[in-house]
């Protein structure tokens, strides 16, 4: 097999997104467009990617980071014009080179390979990535000769009426012989309506050299889908959002109601898990088998044990681990590690915490910067008290602590192994090992006080 090599488009300002957000950086599934379509052509392995940037450019190599070289397009004079601006990287190799627009978050790797392959097989110049359309209004279509080989594009405004009923449409994707490529680009000229220059103009320059022009036509139309604006955005995440939920079904996960699911791209989800209505599953997030997920439950980033339950709550950037249950209405905040078998229960904060194994805090507790040992109880409305106004401040609660209910613990502090802290105490000095810690005042009554 040939050398692989991509041109990214994703020059375009998309004006008709309305958005300050440029139209690539659009988010779908939790991914911007662009970088969906960068990572299922690294996925195909592609050795060598240019991505062709304009508005935003500094954004979108932000967002692509070192996975591509970059060509600039500062004038959007046409698909062709933003193609050759690839030349200084590509021009004169040997080798096969995909061009896709980054508008197109919906194509599969395994479409992507099989036009590879198809261009390869057929030993062609260039081959274009169809697709059936009932509606074909406003594409243009690929005109086929006797022996299926492509003769033509044409697109809708200047098709015949005959040619007007060809269901067949070019997606925009492409596979060129790299070398062709970048001489018949030289031969393109901007004598049209618009006064761009047009990659389809290649097509007609090597059929005009006898070379081999082939076409491979994808099964699913929904793949080739370009978002222009935000109704195609919101119809590219229903499509993604299914694919990946059926994704997870065939893989042993149940999801209950797929329509209230949302699960990114990139999450990793292991069998015999149950995803409840309302749950979000977003970024790189990683979920382990037997668990149970929602109702209503957002996981962003974090990693999750087996057989964890999580209902009601909010977990982000945070690791959890094995047969352990957080909510309902807890929040999870970053940094945070519960260890196994651990319970946080109803309207529970942490933050930058470590739990140890067997711990749990039921109710009603706010648990920040602070390192939890092993089987510690913290009673309702337990409260770490970390910040002083300019400086944060950890607590640390060796194992087998039991801490009261509505005890207040003044960062920095120190609670030793075996310790009890009573009920409505604030700690402000260390607690030595198998200590019970009384810190409140005195119970005064004063009789008859409301006589007088």
């Amino acid at each position: 097999m040939s050398n692989k090599y991509a041109i990214v488009l994703a020059a375009g300002k998309g004006t008709r997104m309305k958005s300050k957000l440029y139209k690539v950086l659009h988010p779908v599934c939790g991914k911007p467009m662009v970088q969906h379509v960068v990572d299922h052509v690294l996925s195909v392995g592609v050795q060598n990617i240019v991505t062709v940037v304009g508005h935003g450019a500094e954004l979108v190599k932000t967002q692509i980071g070192d996975h591509s070289e970059y060509a600039l397009q500062a004038e959007q004079l046409g698909t062709a014009h933003a193609v050759i601006q690839a030349a200084p990287m590509l021009k004169g190799k040997e080798g096969t080179t995909l061009v896709i627009c980054g508008d197109t978050p919906l194509i599969s790797p395994e479409t992507i390979q099989s036009l590879f392959d198809e261009h390869e097989r057929l030993q062609a110049k260039a081959t274009i990535l169809t697709a059936h359309l009932e509606d074909s209004t406003g594409y243009g279509r690929i005109i086929r000769g006797e022996n299926g080989s492509v003769l033509k594009i044409v697109e809708h405004k200047d098709a015949s009426p005959e040619e007007l009923t060809v269901q067949e449409i070019n997606t925009g994707t492409y596979c060129f012989d790299n070398k062709a490529l970048f001489e018949a680009l030289n031969e393109v000229n901007n004598n049209n309506a618009q006064g761009e220059y047009y990659l389809p103009d290649v097509i007609e320059i090597l059929k005009a050299k006898g070379e081999i022009v082939a076409a491979y036509k994808t099964a699913n139309f929904d793949e080739t889908l370009g978002v222009n604006d935000r109704y195609a955005l919101s119809i590219a995440e229903s499509i993604m959002r299914k694919t990946i939920n059926k994704k997870h079904m065939l893989n042993g996960v149940t999801i209950i109601d797929s329509a209230s699911t949302y699960i990114s791209a990139d999450a990793k989800i292991g069998s015999d898990t149950i995803i409840y209505p309302g749950t979000m599953v977003y970024g790189n997030s990683i979920i382990g088998t037997g668990s149970t997920i929602g109702p209503n439950t957002e996981i962003i980033d974090s990693e999750i044990g087996n057989d964890t339950v999580i209902k009601q709550s909010v977990v982000h950037e945070s690791k959890i681990g094995h047969l352990t249950t957080v909510g309902p209405f807890a929040h999870i905040r970053p940094a945070s590690t519960l260890g196994d078998e651990v319970r946080i229960g109803n309207f529970v904060e942490t933050k930058k915490v470590t739990f140890g194994n067997g711990s749990k805090a039921s109710h009603l507790s706010y648990i920040g910067d602070a390192e939890i040992g092993q089987g510690v109880n913290l009673g309702c409305g337990s409260i770490t008290v970390n910040y002083d106004g300019k400086n944060k401040f950890k607590t640390t609660i060796e194992d087998n602590v039991f801490v009261g209910c509505n005890s207040n613990l003044i960062a920095p502090v120190t609670v030793k192994k075996g310790s009890y802290i009573a009920a409505g105490s604030t700690i402000t000095d260390e607690v030595p090992e198998d200590s019970l810690a009384i810190a409140r005042a005195r119970q005064v009554n004063k009789e008859g006080y409301y006589k007088n």
